[in-house]
């Protein structure tokens, strides 16, 4: 039933990969950050997380972190998008996805409501 050696399981790895990536924004400052369950619901990733920045610097400066530290820990290089514009980074760590949005072109395509989640604060756009 498993190893019991050094080797992680794929949840574990997911779980490590989620809480590096929570981790980062909360130390960025980041803001209205939900994390989307996926698993069960689609084969694009176990997590989605979905935050804003203040700025196009922000989100840039979010973004980098995250990269490089799931460099740093051994997660490899994930795909990015959306960088150097950085209105929305899309960071694929495969088990991860990770939007990082301007607040007002996260509000024009509310991937929340997409995935139905609801945002932490609602704002409508209009």
């Amino acid at each position: 039933m498993g190893t019991n050696g050094s080797e992680t399981t794929a949840l574990e790895r997911a779980e490590n990969l989620r809480a590096l990536a929570l981790g980062c924004l909360d130390e960025m400052k980041a803001e209205e950050t939900i994390a989307i369950d996926l698993a069960g619901k689609t084969s694009l990733a176990d997590t989605m997380i979905i935050t804003s920045g203040r700025s196009q610097r922000h989100v840039g400066a979010i973004a980098d972190r995250i990269i490089q530290d799931m460099k740093d820990k051994g997660f490899g290089t994930a795909r990015v998008e959306g960088l150097p514009a950085c209105d929305w980074v899309l960071i694929d760590a495969g088990d991860v996805l990770v939007h990082i949005f301007r607040p007002e072109v996260r509000g024009f395509y509310n991937l929340e409501k997409m995935w139905g989640a609801d945002r932490p604060v609602g704002r409508m756009a209009g």
